[in-house]
């Protein structure tokens, strides 16, 4: 069972359209982010952090 669940508006893809969950490994388990120079759009990193930062999560 997840401890906890959050809705963003997209995923990090590659250009290829591969979702990277490694990224979302490092952001779950409160890593530095690895290199995000493959993502088609590195901004999603930011607003998923930020998201998890703020407790936007639901239970």
């Amino acid at each position: 069972k997840p401890r906890q669940i959050m809705v963003v508006p997209e995923l990090p893809k590659t250009r290829s359209g591969k979702i990277m969950r490694r990224l979302l490994r490092d952001v779950a388990e409160n890593r530095a982010i690895g290199d995000v120079t493959t993502l088609a759009d590195s901004s999603v990193m930011d607003l998923i952090s930020s998201g998890l930062q703020s407790g936007k999560g639901e239970d």
